[in-house]
């Protein structure tokens, strides 16, 4: 298993398009940044922060997040994430994300990553999907 010590860092950017508005998203019908779009731009930067760690062969899949939405982002601008592992329990990854636009609080995200062997997770994956189909 990887070393993911508590305290790696990554900010990753977005300039914010029409396809990363609510109303494109489905998650609303006003043409600003979309909180599915929020929430991908920190998976992002929080997969980023760690992937130098991993060994090969494994990787993290998202497991929970929680996200407080607190301003409104217009097509055009630029939001920045900044990603900062907080803990790391065993298989399970715990980050902090800050969205922020010029330096104003766009978003807070807490967010869970799981690492998991890749090619056994999606051998499970592809097991379930083949029963369920049967």
């Amino acid at each position: 298993m990887g070393r993911c010590d508590p305290g790696l860092k990554l900010k990753r950017e977005l300039t914010v398009t029409e396809e990363h508005t609510a109303a494109e998203l489905g998650s609303g019908d006003v043409p600003l940044l979309g909180t599915p779009a929020l929430l991908a731009l920190a998976e992002s930067a929080c997969v980023q922060a760690i992937c130098e760690d991993l060994p090969e062969g494994q990787t993290s899949v998202g497991a929970w997040a929680e996200v407080e939405h607190l301003r409104a982002t217009p097509v055009g601008r630029t939001v920045r994430a900044s990603a900062t592992l907080i803990g790391h329990h065993g298989r399970r990854l715990e980050f902090n994300v800050l969205v922020e636009d010029e330096g104003e609080p766009v978003a807070r995200i807490r967010h869970r990553r799981v690492l998991v062997d890749r090619e056994r997770f999606l051998a499970k994956v592809q097991r379930t999907t083949a029963a369920t189909t049967a």
